[in-house]
């Protein structure tokens, strides 16, 4: 059993509580980092060594904050790594979103996808050093500002301090009805497409004219036959733009695509094929641009051997921790291409992530904390 101390889910709920009001979307960089303000100051009155690294091109800060360790001990640290920004933009908590606890289950934007999960690991960091238990290793905890738009900012950051770290824990939601946590992901890729045609009157001079729209509608149509349901590979075409006018035959059009695939190969293959849809012709032009964003996390034995240590743990906290993988992306898909063992999905249990019935079931959040502690522990 962890020797850390977790307290009560009524209690970490309504810590979280005031994670969840304030809100943080990616976009506002003053917004994430104002949490990261609150994390920091915590933090550093435990007596984390915090080092607070800059925000740029319009994200917010990254946040890392390391613990000592076992003394006179040169292990490598064990990585726990989360956001803090959401999908939500400002307003919603007013709105439509409300932070409210119904029974089982505590409502609010971004409280699964992830605070829950940020929180946890940030509690658990905490309270380790506070308490003053000992770890076999050094800890090293990242909160980072903008996962919800693929970590074009955090993911040099990520990668450099995975691969220092023996472990990588992602505390992402929990899924399913019986919160698994998450062995495998898809790799992800995200392209946008811009076409640029020939604009017209409708209706006296339509043969000069070449339709944008048209010629997006026959891409649309190549991406979506190369679906693939058996071999893992998924296509899907949104938001999609064009036009001005019922009058006015369309000069532009175009649309971002998401790409998910199951392996490394699968992903080269097919960031080829979307670049390929690219051509100039017939006073039509079209640009492809993108490619992979995340690639694939691949379940192996070192992953096995992190998820068969967090199952017992979860034993002994009192319910089963089953694995899934899982179609979505996380920053542990970059951490697990590095050879690194990565187990993902350890945050709380709940469901509706990025849609507005968003919540956790709250009274898991003491248990899955104490796992959290105890993998922080005896890594």
């Amino acid at each position: 059993m962890p020797r850390t101390q977790i307290g009560t889910s009524e209690a970490l709920l309504e810590e979280l509580r005031g994670w969840v009001l304030h809100e943080t979307p990616t976009t506002d960089p003053k917004a994430v980092n104002g949490l990261m303000d609150r994390a920091e100051a915590e933090l550093r009155a435990v007596g984390a060594e915090v080092t607070r690294i800059p925000g740029r091109d319009g994200y917010g800060d990254n946040l890392i904050a390391r613990t000592p360790g076992p003394k006179g001990s040169n292990q490598q640290p064990v990585l726990i790594a989360g956001h803090l920004d959401t999908v939500w933009d400002h307003g919603v908590l007013a709105s439509s979103m409300p932070f409210k606890v119904e029974g089982e289950k505590a409502f609010g934007p971004g409280i699964y996808d992830m605070k829950a999960g940020s929180f946890l690991a940030f509690h658990a960091v905490r309270e380790i050093l506070r308490q003053k238990v000992p770890t076999n290793r050094p800890i090293t905890l990242l909160l980072t500002p903008d996962e919800e738009v693929g970590s074009p900012t955090s993911r040099e950051i990520i990668e450099r301090e995975a691969r220092g770290a023996a472990a990588v824990l992602i505390p992402e939601p929990a899924g399913g009805a019986r919160g698994a946590c998450v062995t495998a992901r898809k790799g992800v890729g995200r392209f946008t497409i811009r076409i640029e045609g020939v604009s017209a009157h409708a209706g006296g001079n339509w043969s000069e004219g070449r339709s944008a729209v048209v010629a997006l509608a026959e891409i649309i149509g190549c991406l979506h036959a190369m679906v693939d349901l058996p071999g893992g590979i998924t296509t899907n075409v949104a938001p999609v733009w064009g036009g001005t006018r019922p009058n006015v035959v369309p000069p532009e059009a175009g649309c971002e695509v998401d790409l998910r695939v199951q392996t490394v190969a699968d992903g080269e293959r097919m960031e080829a094929a979307i670049l390929a849809l690219a051509y100039e012709r017939d006073g039509i032009k079209v640009t492809v641009e993108g490619g992979m964003n995340r690639p694939p996390m691949a379940e192996d034995e070192a992953i096995l051997a992190l998820y068969d240590r967090a199952r017992t743990l979860a034993k002994e906290a009192g319910y089963d921790l089953p694995k899934q993988h899982r179609g979505g992306g996380s920053d542990g898909n970059f951490t697990a291409a590095l050879g690194i063992p990565t187990l993902d999905g350890l945050g709380c249990t709940g469901a509706g992530a990025h849609a507005p019935y968003e919540h956790i079931l709250w009274r898991d959040l003491a248990p899955r904390g104490q796992v959290l502690a105890g993998l922080l522990e005896t890594l």
